[in-house]
């Protein structure tokens, strides 16, 4: 069997293009913080942390790939932290820093301000399914005399319990 090439280019080549100008917004020089932000930092990081934006000192303007961001000093990197972590993160920011700058390949971020609050999910939970009521089997079908003795009286039990139980409105 012979796999075909497909023809043109994939739909993620085009984000960056698309997201660009939204991107830059905010002060991201590549959406890539965003996107790659738990390769950058780390998973165990990335689950209570987000970049919220890059604020540039005045003056900064995108350069060339020679001199990122004409040689400005780095940027201030905004971080949302989730709850009470934001003491570790306050001990961490200088590992931070250096795992953002090692990323881009120069002094992107030369200090990090936490701000307290939290994370949006990232993804809706999806809700519990449902199981398959289960089908009892009948007492008289069980041989054995003393648990089908057992059997009964636990039935009985439950259908008594269950009959107390109210439904929740």
């Amino acid at each position: 069997m012979q796999v075909k090439k497909p023809i043109g280019r994939s739909v993620g080549s085009f984000v960056p293009q698309l997201t660009r100008s939204a991107v830059e917004k905010f002060g991201f020089p590549q959406a890539a913080i965003l996107t790659d932000w738990a390769a950058i930092v780390g998973a165990d990081l990335a689950s209570y942390t987000a970049p919220e934006r890059l604020r540039w000192p005045r003056g900064a303007a995108e350069g060339t790939e020679d001199k990122p961001w004409n040689g400005a000093q780095g940027a201030t990197l905004i971080l949302r932290v989730e709850g009470p972590r934001v003491l570790e993160i306050q001990h961490r920011t200088e590992q931070l820093i250096e795992r953002v700058n090692a990323y881009f390949g120069f002094r992107a971020v030369i200090d990090v301000r936490l701000m307290q609050a939290p994370l949006a999910p990232l993804t809706k939970a999806a809700p519990p399914r449902k199981q398959a009521p289960v089908t009892p089997i009948a007492a008289t079908e069980v041989a054995d005399d003393r648990l089908r003795d057992v059997l009964e009286r636990l039935g009985g039990n439950v259908k008594r319990e269950t009959a107390k139980v109210r439904p929740v409105r």
